[in-house]
Formats: C-alpha cells, sequence, structure tokens
C-alpha cells in the first residue's frame, strides 16, 4: 500500500489516497474530501509499482 496526492478535478484542492498495489489496476467513483463531488480514479500497477494515475470529474 502507497499513498498518493492528486488535485480534485473541480475544486482544485489536493487530496490524498491510499492505494492497494496488490490488487493490480483498478477503477473506480470516489467523493473529493473537500467540496463532495464525484471524481473518477484510475490506476495502473507495473512490476508491482504505480506506473500512472488518472482524476477526472464531470463523469455522467
Amino acid at each position: 500500500m502507497i499513498e498518493h496526492e492528486f488535485i480534485c478535478p473541480y475544486c482544485g484542492e489536493w487530496i490524498s489516497m491510499v492505494i492497494d498495489l496488490s490488487a493490480g489496476g483498478q477503477e473506480y467513483i470516489e467523493d473529493c474530501e473537500v467540496c463532495c463531488r464525484p471524481i473518477k480514479i484510475a490506476y495502473g500497477v507495473e512490476d508491482g509499482e504505480l506506473s500512472w494515475v488518472q482524476a477526472m470529474g464531470d463523469i455522467d
């Protein structure tokens, strides 16, 4: 598990999340801790390490 920070695509605040690398890449929706809007989080894991992260807004 590692901690990763990203900027909310709506309010611009830094958000921290814990990523379980043993589960491989994932995609899910998580609400911003500050503005409560839904953010689509997607990430990839390669050779047991975080290879990329995307945080996207406007997920209608």
